[in-house]
């Protein structure tokens, strides 16, 4: 019997993914473990792999297809011993639905149905009428630059792999005048715009002359951050807390811990085995502050508080276009050596969009540090379903009054936002100050 392969759920919360790239093509055949595609959520780029054997029957959901449906049919194989060509047609008892939801196709009246903001080359890809019915093979670009022009896809010919359609051979016909008119292109372009717009949308754009902008479609990871802050910042009844604290001690120790890094062998040749920043000291300071105030490691839930027993400490990552919080568990028990090369690494991977969700997902508390912009202090939004984040700002010199004399110092603002309806004003202040001690005794971290 035919065998289903469906879009899995990579995340307790993931509903749709992009499938961003077939490993595998009709007649290959697959045993359990062997890599199929590449699938990309919100914020990563994760492998399918296969957990059964046969032949890969019919790709049913087409490289660069985006919103998939969790659970909607992108593949199907046909079992050892089974006709391939039988499986392939047999739709491998898949009802049209999946498959619909897979890669969608609305028309252009059904535009209000899509979700706001959506690039309609994602949720639209009509099949011409000339095809048959089939989609034609191409790339996400190809159908965009496509519909701008009004062409039909099934009249321009592909010189990508197997024939796809790619965006030079959309420039090239453009160019030729070769590739008629997609059916009702110009009633279809009237009917439902590039991007799909809700009458909030409307009123914005409205205030801007025709042609002094151009739209940069919202994708999967900017969704999910405003969503997640807007919940945040509509959920969350926050509060802010700042500290001054002086670097010098911090610095100094930083400097000879990595003056003693012993040397290790890369292809680069022998370089430092670790190399301590600033952040990897906050990151150890937030973690151990947390286990001294332990009241403040915690989350909420409409029945109880959720009192962690480690200090999972989110940090802030800046990747193209969007923002990433991978996690360091456990920070409370690891060496700074041990952080600082483990977030080298979850830094370097997420900005390869190679996280895997519970690398990120979680986490009892984030740390974000704009001081490398010169910003000298900022507050940020609680990360649900955390209660709590710690804002850096730069290091600068300034006048210190110490034993009545003025001496010039290096201080770091760092501002604090809470959840009070997990960390009340004091306990937010008693973590504060906790945190403040270790970043100017900074040995203490040491031991």
């Amino acid at each position: 019997m035919p065998i289903n392969i469906t879009m899995p759920a990579l995340s307790p919360t993931m509903e749709e993914g992009n499938l961003s790239k077939w490993l595998v093509k009709e007649g290959d055949k697959v045993k359990s473990g062997d890599v199929l595609a590449e699938i990309e959520t919100d914020k990563a780029t994760m492998e399918v792999e296969s957990v059964d054997e046969g032949t890969v029957a019919r790709l049913v959901v087409a490289a660069g297809t985006e919103g998939v449906k969790v659970n909607a049919v992108i593949a199907i194989l046909a079992a050892d011993g089974e006709d391939v060509s039988a499986a392939a047609s047999s739709g491998g008892g898949a009802s049209p639905a999946p498959k619909a939801e897979a890669a969608p196709a609305p028309k252009a009246e059904a535009a209000p149905a899509q979700k706001a903001s959506e690039p309609a080359p994602a949720a639209a890809a009509p099949a011409p009428a000339s095809s048959g019915g089939a989609r034609p093979f191409s790339s996400p670009l190809a159908r965009r630059l496509a519909k701008e022009a009004g062409l039909d896809l099934s009249a321009v010919s592909g010189s990508g792999p197997h024939g796809r359609v790619v965006k030079a051979d959309i420039e090239k016909a453009v160019a030729s005048g070769g590739a008629k008119p997609a059916p009702a292109a110009a009633a279809q372009a009237a009917a439902a715009p590039a991007i799909a717009k809700g009458p909030a949308d409307d009123t914005v754009l409205k205030l801007f002359p025709e042609g002094s902008y151009e739209l940069l479609p919202h994708d999967g990871m900017r969704k999910t951050i405003a969503s997640r802050l807007t919940e945040s910042s509509q959920t969350v009844p926050s509060y802010f807390v700042s500290m001054d604290c002086e670097l010098d001690a911090l610095m100094k120790l930083r400097a000879e811990i990595n003056k003693s890094s012993p040397m290790k062998k890369t292809d680069k040749g022998e370089v430092p085995a670790f190399k301590l920043s600033v952040n990897d000291f906050i990151i150890k300071a937030m973690a151990l502050a947390l286990r001294d105030v332990p009241m403040a490691n915690a989350s909420w839930t409409s029945t109880a508080r959720v009192l962690h027993k480690h200090a999972d400490v989110g940090v802030a990552v800046s990747i193209p276009d969007g923002l990433i919080t991978p996690i360091v568990r456990k920070a409370e028990t690891k060496t700074l050596s041990s952080i600082s090369n483990e977030v080298k690494d979850l830094a370097r991977r997420a900005r390869d969009k190679k996280l895997k969700p519970e690398e990120y997902q979680g986490g009892t508390t984030s740390v974000s540090n704009l001081g490398m912009f010169g910003v000298s202090n900022f507050t940020s939004i609680v990360n649900l379903p955390q209660a709590s984040i710690v804002s850096i700002g730069a290091g600068v010199e300034k006048p210190i009054v110490k034993n009545g004399e003025i001496k010039v110092g290096t201080v770091m603002t760092a501002t604090f936002a809470f959840d009070h309806r997990v960390i009340d004003g004091a306990l937010g202040a008693e973590l504060a100050s906790a945190f403040k001690r270790y970043i100017e005794n900074p040995m203490a971290m040491l031991v």
